[in-house]
């Protein structure tokens, strides 16, 4: 056995133990593995000199080694009994490395198993949203007014100018790449179906989504980490139906006609770029636009919503319900939310471009 040998000092305390510490240090070598501390000729030892020796047993635990403490008496061996079991614990085990598929499968488990909670989420919310009121198990219509309020009402002034500057931006940009050929007034085209297609229903929902889809996330999250949700499952209340189905529909029935209003907004900014820049009169302006106009490119747009309200309110309340920790955990939610929102609302559209321009275009 490869051993070192050091004499304790006559007085242990704090000065003496921190040098007996950096002797420690500057003596070790690597392969021994036992430390003897010979405390002969040590009289007395003080609290933190106790600590002291506590961190050379740490030391030399790292190492895979151990310290042995002889020759102390009186009151120092008593002092040394009250320490033994922490200067004789075993030295930690080596860390296990793990490999790229075991981290692989780590992340694909955690994964699934999310997958697995929301998808049962969604099914239990879908239920009380859509069948549970029609077999007698009662809604929260109260619930569902304010919501609408909440989800809807207040957010018309953003949603509307939001689309409306893009309109307009989109007019200006590409005004200026059909100058050359003369066909500007063919924009009034291009807005209209820009956004009775896409651009109405995408952009109001990334707003709602920033907007909403953050409100719901740090609501649930609040209550979460505040206890409310275990409090309500005490009391025999349903989640999914107290909390999440209110929610659910509101935005359902919000959505849309947030996105209609998003559409005359889109379309009204474009209009003003034709005919106070561009020097179109209102009547061309608006007939040109309206023969553009088809029911189709609209039943599209607004079909892509009632998805999208789905997306949002089930996001937001799978992060919400999830969370752990306090006030850092709801914010990482929240943001965790508002992101997942935004990448499914983009992966929702991209599954309706394939549908009507592929397979039924």
């Amino acid at each position: 056995m490869s051993d070192l040998h050091l004499k304790g000092p006559e007085e242990l305390n704090q000065d003496t133990g921190a040098h007996l510490h950096k002797e420690v240090k500057r003596v070790w070598r690597k392969g021994a593995e036992r430390l003897v501390l010979d405390l002969a000729a040590t009289r007395c030892m003080d609290s933190p000199g106790g600590a002291w020796l506590l961190k050379i047993s740490d030391f030399l635990r790292k190492h895979h080694a151990r310290l042995e403490c002889q020759g102390d008496r009186g009151d120092v061996s008593d002092f040394l009994r009250l320490l033994a079991p922490a200067l004789t614990s075993s030295p930690p085990l080596p860390r296990k490395r793990t490999g790229i598929f075991e981290n692989l499968g780590g992340v694909l488990i955690a994964a699934a198993t999310e997958l697995r909670q929301f998808m049962e989420l969604s099914v239990d919310a879908i239920y009380w949203t859509l069948i549970a009121p029609f077999e007698g198990k009662g809604f929260r219509f109260n619930a569902f007014v304010d919501e609408v309020h909440e989800m809807g009402v207040r957010a018309i002034k953003i949603v509307c100018l939001m689309n409306f500057l893009m309109g307009l931006i989109i007019a200006m940009l590409s005004a200026k790449q059909v100058e050359s050929f003369g066909l500007q007034i063919y924009v009034a085209n291009l807005i209209v179906i820009g956004f009775a297609r896409e651009l109405a229903s995408v952009v109001t929902a990334i707003v709602v989504s920033a907007r909403t889809g953050a409100a719901i996330a740090a609501e649930l999250a609040t209550m979460t980490v505040q206890e409310e949700i275990d409090a309500l499952r005490g009391m025999g209340l349903n989640v999914s139906q107290y909390l999440i189905t209110p929610k659910l529909l509101a935005l359902i029935v919000s959505l849309p006609c947030l996105a209609v209003l998003g559409l005359i907004s889109g379309v009204l900014g474009g209009g003003v770029w034709g005919v106070l820049v561009l020097g179109f009169r209102p009547s061309v302006w608006y007939t040109q636009t309206m023969e553009a106009a088809y029911m189709d490119d609209l039943t599209q747009g607004m079909l892509k919503t009632l998805f999208f309200a789905v997306a949002i309110v089930m996001i937001g309340c799978h992060n919400g319900l999830r969370v752990t920790g306090g006030s850092r955990g709801v914010g990482l939610m929240t943001t965790r939310a508002v992101v997942m929102d935004i990448f499914s609302l983009i992966c929702i559209d991209i599954v309706f471009a394939v549908v009507f321009y592929y397979i039924l275009g």
